[in-house]
């Protein structure tokens, strides 16, 4: 996290072993043939973990996004509404935020675009949820074969 000249710029961390723990669900379901509860959220293979660590959570107000995409495609962000956890594999699609960020790359483009109405609609409401949390956690999904090690993201706040 770094903070100059008033802003707080917020990492997106990938949590490996979260996202392993609701994938090790997912199999247990299929091994048992069991189905999930009803109206549980599984994990996709595109889909990974994240979280943002808050180091200050009051008097934040959302300024951008700030994602670096390594090669072209496209990486949806949905917050979830639930506190700090150690395990999420419980994790209800209820508890999923609306709108979800979603970030692309075109071919043979330097920058990242948005829907910008979304994206800072979201951020705002992140910033409103980071006065009771010090710890978000955040859904990637990642299509047109973009992968976790070809992403670095991050929130800047106004402190």
């Amino acid at each position: 996290m770094a903070t100059e000249a008033g802003m707080l710029k917020v990492p997106f961390i990938h949590d490996d072993q979260l996202t392993r723990c609701m994938r090790l669900r997912f199999q247990s379901l299929q091994q048992k043939n069991m189905r999930p509860q009803d109206g549980e959220k599984l994990l996709h293979p595109n889909e990974h973990v994240y979280r943002v660590d808050f180091i200050r959570q009051h008097n934040l107000r959302f300024l951008h996004w700030d994602f670096q995409l390594e090669r072209p495609g496209k990486v949806m962000v949905t917050g979830t509404s639930q506190h700090w956890t150690p395990d999420l594999t419980h994790l209800m699609n209820r508890q999923l935020l609306e709108p979800v960020g979603i970030f692309w790359k075109k071919p043979g483009a330097k920058d990242v675009e948005c829907n910008e109405a979304d994206a800072q609609e979201f951020g705002e409401r992140i910033a409103e949820l980071a006065q009771i949390r010090k710890v978000m956690y955040f859904l990637l999904a990642f299509t047109d074969g973009l992968e976790p090690a070809q992403l670095k993201g991050s929130i800047v706040f106004k402190a």
